[in-house]
């Protein structure tokens, strides 16, 4: 496929889609950032894959950012629920609901998704990718699962679930409790990702392009048969349990300090 052939696109804040014949790529675009998420671009990006969702002509979706990083995770200088009135809480709870909702639409949505993965998948960069259905990464790929040295838990945006799914729970559990990184050889050997390229997005497009060569129906219910197969009817109550999970850990004192201490260039070890 010739990733300059540019049937439509159309572009929601910093996220930009353009459709290929039957693919539609869904860009992150703040690389000045490393494509960290804010409310915002969470609601911009469940909006565009909602939108390709309903467009029958669109058979693949391949998710991926701009630059040198896929996700950095969410922007640390731009903390959910910062400068809301009101409850604090509930506001932050709203923002990470809101970033809760890319997956769920991600999994929905009869597409199948393929993430094309270049530099670091941090935090929920790391989530995107496990949710997507096939992940095409670069050699120099990094997973990060960093959640407890900032005083989190991995509970982001359905990680706790899929990742034990993909890995296993004793490698997942040691990768939670460490606050460790797969690299691209480890993703590899440990079944996270099946392919890696020198470029992974033209890999993704040209996979993309097989796979919507194939009957559309056949490939809805393949996706559907995969989700039953990751518990999804038990997906979302998961779900809610990460979000109170994430609402209390960005409330702690030991998250403030954590993110003050990274700012700073510090490590930081709580007592």
């Amino acid at each position: 496929m010739n990733s300059s052939a540019v049937d439509r696109e159309f572009i929601y804040g910093n996220v930009a889609v353009t459709v290929h014949a039957a693919t539609a790529v869904v860009t992150l675009m703040r690389p000045d950032r490393l494509n960290a998420l804010t409310a915002q671009v969470s609601f911009d990006l469940e909006r565009s894959l909602r939108r390709i969702g309903g467009d029958s002509s669109t058979r693949v979706v391949v998710l991926t950012g701009s630059g040198r990083s896929f996700c950095a995770g969410m922007d640390l200088d731009s903390t959910p629920g910062a400068g809301v009135d009101g409850d604090p809480v509930q506001a932050v709870y709203q923002d990470m609901r809101t970033a809760t909702s890319v997956v769920i639409a991600m999994r929905e949505i009869r597409q199948p998704v393929i993430a094309a993965v270049r530099g670091n998948a941090v935090g929920a960069g790391f989530a995107f990718a496990a949710a997507s259905d096939i992940r095409i990464c670069s050699s120099d790929a990094l997973f990060s699962a960093m959640f407890v040295k900032i005083g989190m838990s991995p509970g982001d945006l359905g990680l706790s679930w899929i990742l034990p799914r993909l890995i296993g729970h004793g490698r997942a559990a040691e990768l939670f409790y460490r606050g460790g990184a797969l690299d691209a050889a480890t993703a590899q050997e440990w079944g996270f990702t099946g392919t890696l390229a020198e470029d992974p997005l033209q890999s993704a497009l040209e996979l993309a392009e097989e796979m919507g060569s194939r009957p559309p129906l056949g490939i809805a219910m393949c996706k559907e048969l995969l989700n039953s197969s990751l518990g999804w009817s038990g997906f979302r109550e998961h779900l809610e349990l990460e979000l109170r999970s994430q609402v209390i850990g960005l409330l702690t004192a030991d998250h403030r300090d954590a993110v003050q201490a990274f700012h700073n260039g510090r490590s930081r070890t709580s007592t």
